[in-house]
């Protein structure tokens, strides 16, 4: 894959694919999140990404919307812990029309005051429905426990008290502590020549201001396992159990990626869904995930159960991880995993809305792309005794976080 790159004199970064077909994935990413949030301001990144749709200095709400998506496209957007995007899918003869829209959110956004009342009920709401899914909720508040008292662990949605206090001034106040052009990443993958692209990007974002901020991320240092049981009104316990891991620089993350595949990836034959699944029955869904982060990471493995089944599920997955640590895997095993990794990559690969928001963080984060074949050539360089180190340190019996919602 061929990727070209752009800057321009605000320090906005332009990277494009160029590829056939009728349809274009554009967007603009920046590296904020809410782990930038004051403790005031939890859920802020979040209720931002909102307002940029309710109007601008030369639109309204309905028009800003209807900008893309009366010609057929999809206008979205996200907030995780680090970033915040708004993108877009669309046909290509509105390419211009799509960037233009991208600068005049991201730059001109005015936030409305009667918008903004309506968007606190909206997220009030989202708040709740989350809240009423266990089996979501139970990430975040792991999140949590994992990063006690540290930015990391705030939940991305806010609560109800503090969505509620943000004032317009909070809004404008937390674009300018924030939002860099140095740290914005304008990504595209459709038919269209770099030429092009570059000339709209200079057209629609290049005579804004520079606006170089470096904010200062506190790291995260002080890990403490501990066990969390909490009552659900909910037919299903749900359970977490896991440890802080490796950050997006650390070397490791690789091989932390396959070991989690291995032990509870999207594959029916993972490891703990043979084991506690296939062999017992006593789960449904049984899951692992690793989320690395600039500065540190977390791995996670979930599941839900009867109440009972709770404490001999632990015991299994804790068995698991004791057999990871304690025996190499087999030449045929890794191959087998590496396999699963590598096919992985590739259909996900074959979504170019997923390739253009890939392409946006790792232009954020290493100011580079890691070509498929880069990341799998990693992947098969990874040995056996280098699963077992990393299971050593993450799947350490001591160091292991629980938290469950025991169901009434």
């Amino acid at each position: 894959m061929s990727y070209q790159y752009h800057t321009l004199k605000n320090g906005i970064k332009v990277i494009h694919r160029s590829i056939p077909g009728s349809v274009a994935h554009c967007g603009v990413m920046v590296n904020t999140g809410s782990r930038d949030e004051a403790p005031n301001e939890s859920g802020l990144a979040h209720f931002m990404e909102h307002m940029i749709f309710k109007g601008t200095k030369k639109r309204k709400a309905y028009h800003v919307l209807s900008r893309i998506e009366n010609n057929g496209g999809d206008l979205n957007a996200f907030t995780t812990k680090e970033e915040t995007s708004v993108y877009a899918s669309f046909l290509n003869p509105y390419y211009k029309q799509s960037i233009e829209l991208f600068a005049d959110v991201a730059f001109q956004s005015v936030f409305p005051q009667k918008e903004l009342e309506k968007e606190k009920e909206v997220i009030i709401d989202e708040i709740h429905s989350y809240n009423d899914s266990p089996s979501e909720l139970i990430f975040d508040d792991f999140e949590n426990q994992i990063f006690h008292g540290h930015p990391l662990g705030r939940n991305i949605l806010g609560d109800v008290d503090s969505v509620t206090s943000f004032t317009r001034k909070d809004l404008f106040k937390f674009i300018k502590k924030n939002y860099s052009t140095n740290q914005m990443v304008i990504a595209s993958v459709g038919n269209l020549p770099m030429k092009q692209l570059i000339r709209w990007t200079e057209e629609y974002f290049g005579h804004f201001k520079p606006n170089d901020l470096h904010p200062e991320r506190i790291s995260f240092t002080d890990y403490q396992p501990s066990e969390v049981n909490t009552q659900k009104d909910s037919h299903l316990s749900h359970c977490m159990i896991g440890n802080q891991a490796y950050g997006q620089n650390d070397k490791k993350r690789f091989t932390m990626l396959l070991l989690s595949n291995l032990l509870g990836g999207p594959t029916l034959n993972s490891r703990l869904s043979m084991s506690l699944r296939e062999k017992y029955g006593y789960a449904y869904t049984i899951e692992s995930y690793y989320q690395p982060y600039s500065d540190t990471g977390v791995f996670g493995v979930y599941f839900g159960t009867e109440k009972n089944m709770v404490e001999k599920s632990l015991q299994i997955i804790r068995r698991e991880f004791k057999i990871m640590r304690e025996k190499p895997l087999g030449t045929i095993q890794l191959h087998r995993a590496k396999k699963q990794i590598e096919g992985q990559v590739a259909i996900g690969g074959e979504s170019f809305l997923n390739e253009m928001l890939g392409i946006a963080k790792s232009h954020l984060i290493y100011d580079k792309v890691q070509s498929i074949e880069e990341l799998l050539q990693e992947m098969d360089q990874i040995t056996a005794a280098q699963v077992m180190d990393v299971a050593n340190e993450v799947l350490d019996d001591n160091k292991q976080s629980t938290l469950t919602y025991q169901s009434k």
